[in-house]
Formats: C-alpha cells, sequence, structure tokens
C-alpha cells in the first residue's frame, strides 16, 4: 500500500509553557508526558500503556492551546519570530502524542486503540480548525507576510512564511463565518469517516481464512508457501490444516501457484470484495461519504474539485496534466496487456479448458508462461534474497553511495518484539538518526508497506536534532529453520521503503514542517523509488544476493533471465496500477456529487477507460486504503509520475557511475537534505541540470 505513514494532524515543535501541580503529578506518571530517559531520546515504549494516550492527548491539546494563545495575546508587533517561527514551534507535546499514538494504530493496533482513534478523530479535527480558522491568528501572520520583502529572510525562513500563510488560506482562514462553521463540519465528519473506512478494512482483512485440509487441495503450491499456510494454521489453533488469509504473502502466493482454479476464484473474491460485502464493515457508503464530502469542501474553499484542490500543491499543478501523462501511459499499456491476455487465452486452450480469462487466473498462468518462456520462476529466485541479505544490500548500497553504516542496537524501547531497530552513522561517525524496521504482517498490523518518522529533524538552538524514521512492511515470514525468503518484488519494496527512510534520515533543515518527506505527494516517491533501480542492477545483485544455504552470490546465468524477463508481464503491472489511478481521479476530480451506488460508479468508470474483464484495478474502492485514509486522494498518480524523475535520475548514475560520488553528492545535497524548502521542480533540476526525460520510464517498461 502506501509508501508512508500520515498523521491526520499536523502539529510542530514547542515553547515551555508552566502548568499546575496537577499537570505535574499527570506528567510524572505518563510516559508520554513525562521526559525521555531512553537512549537517543526515542519514545518509551516498554512503558507506554493504551490507558495513557486520553490523559496525554487531553494535556497536549491544553498545552498546545496556551501556546496558541500566547501568540495571539502578544501585544508586540508581529514578527517572523514572535508569530511564524512560534507558530511552527507550538504543539511539540501534541506532535509528539500523536505520532507515537497513530503510528501504533497503523503498526500495533488494538481495540483500546481503535477506540480512541475513533473517539480523538473529530477533537483533533475540530482543534486543527480553531487554530487555522483563527482570525486574530491569521492577522498576525497575514501582517508578517505583508511585510516579507522588508524582512531580510533567508530562503529557507522565506519557505515557511510562505508555507504557513499559504496553509491558513487553503485552511479557510478567508472564509465568512458562516461558511467557516460549514468547513468545521465537514472536517468534524471526514475525520470520522476516513477513521472508519480504516477500521473496516482492518476487520475485513482479518476476518478471511481460507482452510484447507486436503492435501490434494494445494497441489501446484511452493512448499516452502504449504509450510508457511501450516504455521499459520497453528497459530490460530487449526493444526494439521492449512490456512491462507488476505496478506499479501498468502494470498499472491496461491494466486500464482494454486492448480485448483475454484480455490483461487474463493480467494480472490475474498480479497477483492474486503469492504464490499453489505455487513457493518462495508465501505461502500463510507467513501462515497468522504468523496462528497471532500468535493463539499473543495468547493467551499473555491475549486471546481478536489482534486484541483490538492494537485494546486503538487508537481503536477491541475488534473489536467496528471490525465495528460495517464493518458499517454494508458495506450501503450492496455494494447501490452490484451497481447498477455492473448498468451494466458493459449495456455488454456493448450490444456483443453474453454473458459475464460478471470482475475484470479492471470497470475497463475503469467506464472507458467514465465517459466516456460525465461526457464524463470519465483522459487529458483527466493533462496538469494533472504530478508537479512537483502536488509545489508540496502544498507550498503546507502553505504556506497553516502558513506553511512548501521549499527544494531539492542538496548533501545521498541513497540513489538519483532522491531529491529539501528543507528545510523554518517561517514564521518557522526549520530544521523535511528532506524527502526518492522517486517512481516501481524493481525495488529496494517496491510502494505510504508515509511514513517516517530521524529522528525529540524534544528533547535544551531543544532541538528536527529530524526527517528520507521519503516514498516508486510513480508512472508520465517518458517522453521528457514528465513524469511523474499519474492523479488518484496525485495525491491524493501528498497523502496528504505529510500524513504533516507529522505527523512539525511534531512537537513531548520524547520520541522519542512524536513524530510514532508513535500508533495508527486516528489516525496522519487528517493524511493529510485532505490529500486540499484535492487535491480546486476552489478549490486552480486553483491547481495546470496543463497541463504551457500552463501554463492547469484550466479550469472540467473541474472540473466531475470534481466530478460524484465518487462514481462509489464502490461499488467501497469495496466492494474493506471485503472487505480484513473478511479482515484473519477472520485476525486469530479465537479458534481458522486451517486450513493458505488459499485456502478467503480464499473462505468473502468468500463469507459476500455479496462479489460481479466484485469481489475490494482485496488478496488472499498479497499483503496491511500485514497480514502492515507492521505493519497488525487495522489496515486503519484508514483508513476515520480517514476519518470526515478527513471530519468538513475540514468544520471549509470551515465557516470552506479556509485559516482559527485553524483550521489548532488543527489543528496539538492534532494534528499532539502525537504520542502524548495520547489521540487528547482531541487531537481539542480540535480540533473535538465527536465526529466520520460524515454527512460518508456524504456523501463517495455512500453516504447
Amino acid at each position: 500500500m502506501n509508501k508512508k505513514s500520515f498523521i491526520p494532524l499536523l502539529v510542530v515543535a514547542s515553547m515551555f509553557v508552566g502548568c499546575g501541580s496537577d499537570e505535574k503529578n499527570l506528567n510524572a506518571e505518563n510516559p508520554l508526558l513525562a521526559p525521555y530517559e531512553t537512549p537517543f531520546d526515542v519514545p518509551p515504549f516498554d512503558k507506554i500503556k493504551d490507558e495513557h494516550f486520553r490523559p496525554a492527548f487531553e494535556q497536549a491539546l491544553k498545552q498546545h492551546n496556551r501556546e496558541i494563545d500566547s501568540i495571539v495575546t502578544n501585544t508586540d508587533v508581529p514578527t517572523f519570530a514572535n508569530t511564524v517561527v512560534a507558530l511552527e514551534r507550538a504543539g511539540s507535546l501534541l506532535s509528539k502524542v500523536s505520532t507515537i499514538f497513530y503510528n501504533l494504530k497503523s503498526a500495533n493496533t488494538n481495540d483500546t486503540i481503535q477506540a480512541i482513534a475513533k473517539d480523538m478523530a473529530p477533537v483533533l479535527s475540530a482543534h486543527a480548525d480553531e487554530i487555522k480558522l483563527n482570525a486574530k491568528l491569521f492577522d498576525r501572520v497575514k501582517a508578517v507576510y505583508n511585510n516579507k520583502a522588508t524582512l531580510g529572510l533567508d530562503a529557507e525562513d522565506q519557505r515557511l512564511l510562505e508555507e504557513t500563510y499559504k496553509g491558513f488560506i487553503r485552511a479557510g482562514a478567508n472564509l465568512s463565518d458562516a461558511n467557516k462553521i460549514k468547513l468545521k463540519d465537514i472536517n468534524a465528519k471526514l475525520s470520522v469517516l476516513t477513521t472508519q473506512f480504516d477500521q473496516n478494512l482492518l476487520v475485513d482483512n482479518n476476518a478471511y481464512e481460507l482452510v484447507i485440509d486436503n492435501h490434494a487441495d494445494l497441489a501446484g503450491l511452493p512448499d516452502a508457501v504449504i509450510a508457511a499456510a501450516a504455521e499459520t494454521a497453528k497459530s490460530k489453533g487449526k493444526e494439521g490444516k492449512w490456512v491462507f488469509t488476505l496478506s499479501n504473502p498468502s494470498v499472491m502466493p496461491f494466486l500464482q501457484y494454486a492448480d485448483k482454479r475454484s480455490l483461487r476464484q474463493q480467494i480472490w473474491n475474498a480479497y477483492q470484495l474486503r469492504g464490499n460485502n453489505d455487513n457493518e464493515f462495508d465501505n461502500k457508503t463510507v467513501l462515497v461519504d468522504i468523496a462528497n464530502l471532500r468535493l463539499e469542501k473543495a468547493k467551499l474553499l473555491g475549486y471546481p474539485s478536489h482534486a484541483a484542490y490538492v494537485l494546486e500543491e503538487s508537481m503536477a499543478q491541475n488534473p489536467t496534466h496528471v490525465y495528460d501523462l495517464l493518458n499517454k501511459l494508458w495506450a501503450p499499456a492496455i494494447a501490452k496487456a490484451k497481447a498477455e491476455e492473448a498468451d494466458i487465452r493459449k495456455e488454456i486452450e493448450a490444456a483443453k479448458d474453454t473458459f475464460r480469462v478471470a482475475p484470479y487466473d492471470w497470475r497463475y498462468y503469467e506464472e507458467k508462461i514465465r517459466v516456460k518462456r525465461f526457464a524463470l520462476n519465483e522459487e529458483e529466485i527466493k533462496p538469494y534474497f533472504s530478508l537479512s541479505a537483502v536488509r545489508e544490500g540496502a544498507f550498503a548500497t546507502a553505504h556506497n553511495l553516502y558513506g553511512l553504516s548501521f549499527v544494531a542496537l539492542n538496548n533501545v524501547p521498541a513497540y513489538h518484539p519483532e522491531v529491529e531497530v539501528y543507528e545510523v552513522k554518517d561517514k564521518d561517525g557522526s549520530h544521523l538518526g535511528l532506524l527502526y524496521a518492522d517486517f512481516f504482517p501481524r493481525e495488529s498490523k496494517r496491510g502494505g508497506a510504508w515509511m514513517t518518522s516517530y521524529r522528525s529533524q529540524y534544528t533547535k538552538d544551531g543544532k541538528r536534532v536527529a530524526p527517528v524514521i520507521s519503516i514498516v512492511c508486510n513480508f512472508t515470514k520465517p518458517v522453521g529453520d528457514q528465513p524469511a525468503l523474499l519474492t523479488f518484488d518484496e525485495a525491491t519494496t524493501l528498497f523502496h521503503e528504505f529510500g524513504h527512510a533516507l529522505h527523512g534520515l539525511l534531512s537537513n533543515v531548520k524547520y520541522k514542517s519542512l524536513s524530510g518527506t514532508s513535500v508533495s505527494r508527486d516528489f516525496v516517491e522519487l528517493p524511493s523509488q529510485v532505490m529500486e533501480n540499484w535492487a535491480a542492477d546486476p552489478a549490486v545483485l552480486k553483491t547481495y544476493a546470496k543463497h541463504y544455504k551457500t552463501g554463492e552470490a547469484i550466479p550469472d546465468s540467473l541474472i540473466a533471465k531475470m534481466e530478460k524477463a524484465g518487462t514481462f508481464g509489464q502490461g499488467f503491472a501497469t495496466t492494474e496500477y493506471l485503472a487505480a489511478s484513473f478511479l482515484d481521479l473519477n472520485y476525486h476530480a469530479a465537479t458534481a456529487p458522486i451517486g450513493k451506488d458505488m459499485n456502478a460508479f467503480e464499473k462505468q468508470g473502468l468500463t469507459k477507460l476500455g479496462l479489460i474483464d481479466a484485469i481489475l484495478p490494482r485496488y478496488r474502492s472499498t479497499y483503496f486504503q491511500h485514497i480514502f485514509s492515507g492521505g493519497y486522494s488525487a495522489g496515486y498518480y503519484a508514483y508513476i509520475w515520480a517514476e519518470v524523475l526515478d527513471a530519468d535520475a538513475f540514468a544520471a548514475f549509470k551515465e557516470k557511475g552506479l556509485f559516482d560520488q559527485p553524483t550521489a553528492a548532488s543527489f543528496r545535497r539538492n534532494i534528499l537534505e532539502k525537504g520542502a524548502t524548495g520547489n521540487p521542480a528547482d531541487l531537481y533540476k539542480a540535480f540533473r541540470g535538465k527536465d526529466p526525460d520520460p524515454v527512460y520510464l518508456m524504456n523501463k517498461r517495455g512500453l516504447n
């Protein structure tokens, strides 16, 4: 899923505010409120309990209100320091509490946390509105903004001022009092609905099990997949059987290898109907209400659609530019997908079968064709991609590019026993930050993969405050004595999330709100996606892809097969991705409310697009977490937009050397360290010296 986690309330660093004796006692008893007495000042996960969150939120909200009030009631003339910087620093306690809470909600949740999240959603929404719609506070910000030319601000100060002022405008500061009331109501409803969407999907994901008790029904499945299903069954008290779930490491291998078509159909239907089962966890009405409320909000703020509102702050700038890119890619992608479907039909006919190609057939027959055409299958590849080998490969790539080193720590509290913690050091040995890594699925974790932070980088009293970054994935677990063996897709996912982590770890800016990954959606994926190129490069593969038993490097013959099959299946992969991107825009570029029949709306858009029946969008509406609860509304296109950038950026390294130090230094200096302190297009040009060329993307996907 989303490659990044988003906290629903943006709050940043803080000034000291006194408190009464009762609050002091409460703070001393609550690890979320007391000073952290931990290595590197990380959250004291070993002391934090669920019951600490409600009182911590209460105290943090009170403190933030006092801080805002001190700015508003300041009788001095508004200045950059006493207004804009003071506002930037206000709310650090709320930021800490929110960050920990919402990261746990995604990665290690439970019923109590879910209940708190539901209760807090409208409270935090109202709190954010009270700040952004505070007329006196906006008057002070506006006064500073109107005098910006006379303030002698440096580039980063100027950027903070502009973003702060623009943030108030986009949040409704110029609305009438009546419309401000409407906006607050919309925001409150949206906060509840997006939380509900997330919670419904988690329940539906965890509710389904495909239980197999006849070994013959496992025909076609690799031994490792069967063993993993047996482990899952054992953990669920069903020893002697095999259980498959809707987590990707379970459902996708089943669809890829299981010979029994009726079982593939059964698990596929459960997968593609998540949130669409007409039960108490159904998301159809929820998502339609979200889309329509977003449209109502956009129009209230003066925009024709939610997409127009969102994309104003992106590299794409407007929906037309996004449609132009997607349409340019759609024609070659669907043509290639139709050719792939024809190949699948031939396989079916060769087996004397007559059924039409269905979505639950595609991965199964694609794997058979891959083996025939390239003598290559995933099971041949996986032994060379143990989790530890891939992780060390990512670390080595960062070392070769930027001189970084990663030191495993065992004295730092973590939120789950499976979580690994690393200190990240720069090439001179200085401390850069901490990296948490959480790799395996569990019922307390949502699906997908993402990067987030427990502390963003910023500067305090002239010193760099080091970030605490986390990457969270859902990879295949170890089975018995065998380590976790990744598919090549999972290996590239690890490199991808690690790229996001580097963006957060190498950030070197003054202000937290501008640091690390606080950039537009269609720029944030550049640092992550460019790392995938090193994961797949033959020279790099030889250094980290080692057989988990023998330690031997992946052979040249296997690399050659992988390269030869490099664009195999890209018709399907590109088409299902683009279909989801169009689906996102269908909801969010609409200028009139969406009708209540979500299934009809979804089908109408995909039929108009010309999507073939054998392919569904990568995410159907009811489980499209990216856009309905993950921060990527009107932004799912960002992955392909950023792929234009990453393919072009990697070409610079291929031209000068995979680990060319001047090129790496330029990428670090102009992209990774800068956060949102500059315009993304300008930052990219500063690195590359020119605009990106889409030809590299077309070559990479075999679409030209």
